[in-house]
Parts: structure tokens; C-alpha cells; sequence
């Protein structure tokens, strides 16, 4: 039997992958809202830290199962597991970039998007 799968809305989709980071203390959450931004290449970024290598690579995970567990999706693609600096999870509407505190100012993704309408979320304790 073919299952198919409905396309799940980029917003839900964002606000999952929030979640699956924040269950595993991310720090520094911001999504950035491409979608009025004109040739933009996906909906929504969502940008985090973590302490170590070891808390990047727990946050990807975490965001990974929180997605298939609540919304049955999976990234298309997932770059950066090998050495836990910059995970890269996307999701092809949504894309999550999960930094180790000390390479995310190096890359700035907030300032090189910033067009786009910054939501920053605050940390759990």
C-alpha cells in the first residue's frame, strides 16, 4: 500500500524544531522568517548554540526525533555531524543550524539574513 504524506505547514514545522532544540537546553534560539524576503532558499532558519560538541550533536538528535515523533518528518538532508561545529538539518522549507557557541559568530548567519523578520527565543533555565 503507498502511504502518502501530507506536507506538513513550514510554521509547524518551525515551531517543532524550537521544541526538539529547547528539550535539549539549546541556547540562543532565533528564527529568521525568510518568507518575505524575494529568492529567499526556504521558509524559515532556525539558529542555535550549544556548550560542546557533545550538546550540538544531542541537539540535532533531539530535533530530529522531536520532528518524526510529533509531525512524522525527517530532514532531507543533515550536513556537519562529523565534527559538531555547525549542524545543518534541513528540512527543505525549514532549515536548523545548531552551532557550537564559538563558531556561531564566526559564520553570523542573523546579520547575513538580516532582512529577514528576527523572532529570538528566550532561554529555558
Amino acid at each position: 500500500m503507498l502511504k502518502i504524506k501530507k506536507d506538513v505547514n513550514s510554521q509547524v514545522l518551525c515551531d517543532a524544531i524550537v521544541e526538539g532544540m529547547q528539550e535539549n537546553k539549546a541556547k540562543d534560539i532565533v528564527v529568521l522568517d525568510l518568507r518575505e524576503i524575494p529568492n529567499s532558499v526556504c521558509d524559515f532558519f532556525v539558529i542555535c548554540s550549544g556548550e560542546s560538541s557533545t550538546q550540538v550533536d544531542g541537539i540535532s538528535t533531539s530535533v530530529t526525533r522531536h520532528t518524526r515523533k510529533e509531525l512524522s518528518e525527517k530532514p532531507w538532508h543533515i550536513e556537519g555531524k562529523t565534527n559538531s561545529e555547525w549542524v545543518l538539518l534541513d528540512y527543505i522549507n525549514v532549515v536548523a543550524h545548531i552551532f557550537y557557541k564559538d563558531a556561531r559568530p564566526f559564520y553570523d548567519l542573523e546579520d547575513l539574513w538580516a532582512d529577514a523578520k528576527r523572532t529570538d527565543i528566550p532561554n529555558l533555565n
